[in-house]
């Protein structure tokens, strides 16, 4: 007897599972040592233990407790809620390349943050988050609504491109507008830094991870309906809409807060999906969502050390290494076809000689009557193909059987036969 199909399905999953789970392992622990040993001062391996034990006791265990340590914490939080969030924008609008740069969520973040710094307008910290948000959600939501909801995937991206073109407009004209000291605050700032930031700001980020990750549990099986299709997912129960919209809320409050506190972090949320999907490519949403937070902080975490090290004492966006190494291992892995947002493929069943065969494609008039017109099903032997020989229908004479039928009001290809003296009588 075969096994059902889940358990198939979920065997190759959790053995693809277990084979990254050491790499992602390694990948962050690679990272973790290279944030928090190299730079000025360095502190050895073996020093680490006691530097971040002693906290304030020595000039090791500030830089590292302090400065180091919330910035690690706060690379892997940020890179796990883009990846999260980038692989609900790509199932929830079927396209691998739904991501928050091409949709205005990340724009609008950007925009809600960086117009009151602008326009010299005391804003408090913890309200930053709220603004940012709220230009997520706007952003979002005039992409979905100008793309119809979002039934073609490359409206969505097309409309998507367009309002994410218009917000970066009005950052320029913000841009403009501010002072040589706010110019480079805000640049530094759109480009999406680590720098200078502390447990303050790690804190804050909190609060609203409480909220999402609830949602995302919701949401994670709604997304493998959503592949489908919206005719699919409305005659399953799921209204594709409300859903989709759903999807878009859950994104926003991911990436929202991550934006207010660090920047817009560039293309974490179109590599991660997308490295998560090569790592499990006979999976689906459920068990995507947490490889592709994973990979998003690893992401996240590896870019920060050049970032931070690579021109120093000169410290570079974390965004643009994403952006110059993101965008590319993206593209390459989109290319391969592995594990593309759209709908499930359907495992063919096994023939009886333990060949693979599809029936639909074999068999194409399964069902039919051959004498009644129908198709002759052919039979495909070692690469060759054959014609059966039909079955004469119940009613057909004895002497009539084995022998080919004519098309309707086709003259016969055989003589016909004279009738016997006793059936004339």
């Amino acid at each position: 007897m075969n096994a059902p199909a889940t358990t198939r399905d979920a065997e190759p999953a959790a053995r693809s599972g277990r084979r990254q789970l050491p790499a992602v392992l390694a990948l962050l622990a690679a990272a973790s040592v290279c944030a928090l040993t190299l730079g000025t001062p360095y502190v050895p391996l073996h020093r680490l233990p006691a530097a971040l034990l002693d906290g304030d006791g020595t000039l090791a265990g500030i830089v590292v407790g302090e400065l180091r340590l919330p910035r690690l914490a706060l690379a892997l939080l940020a890179g796990a809620c883009l990846g999260a969030a980038g692989l609900v924008l790509q199932e929830a609008l079927r396209n691998p390349l739904a991501v928050p740069e091409m949709l205005g969520v990340s724009s609008g973040a950007a925009l809600g943050v960086a117009a009151p710094l602008v326009l010299a307008v005391a804003v408090p910290a913890a309200v930053q988050p709220l603004l940012a948000i709220g230009g997520a959600a706007l952003g979002g939501t005039l992409t979905l609504l100008a793309a119809g909801l979002g039934r073609s995937p490359s409206a969505v991206l097309l409309t998507g491109a367009a309002v994410a073109a218009a917000l970066q407009a009005a950052l320029l004209v913000l841009m403009v507008m501010a002072d040589q000291l706010d110019l480079q605050l805000v640049y530094r700032y759109l480009l999406g830094s680590l720098s200078a930031r502390t447990w303050d700001d790690v804190t804050g980020l909190w609060p609203w991870l409480l909220v999402a990750l609830p949602a995302l549990v919701l949401c994670a099986p709604v997304l493998s309906v959503l592949r489908l299709g919206d005719a699919d997912a409305e005659a399953l129960g799921v209204r594709a809409r409300r859903a989709r919209f759903a999807a878009l809320a859950v994104a926003v409050v991911l990436i929202a807060p991550v934006t207010a506190v660090c920047g817009p972090v560039a293309w974490v949320g179109f590599l991660a999906p997308h490295l998560a999907r090569w790592a499990l490519p006979a999976s689906d949403a459920v068990r995507w969502l947490p490889w592709s937070a994973a990979w998003g902080a690893v992401v996240v975490a590896v870019a920060d050390v050049p970032a931070r090290l690579a021109l120093a004492p000169v410290e570079t966006p974390a965004g643009a290494w994403t952006a110059l190494f993101g965008v590319p291992a993206g593209v390459a892995l989109l290319r391969s076809g592995t594990g593309r947002p759209g709908r499930p493929r359907r495992r063919p069943r096994a023939g009886a000689s333990g060949v693979d065969r599809d029936d639909s494609a074999e068999f194409p008039a399964a069902g039919r009557d051959p004498a009644a017109g129908g198709a002759v099903p052919a039979v495909r032997d070692a690469g060759t193909t054959t014609r059966r020989t039909p079955e004469p229908s119940a009613g057909a004479p004895p002497g009539d059987r084995g022998r080919p039928r004519a098309a309707p009001g086709a003259p016969s290809p055989l003589p016909r036969r004279e009738p016997r003296a006793e059936e004339s009588r």
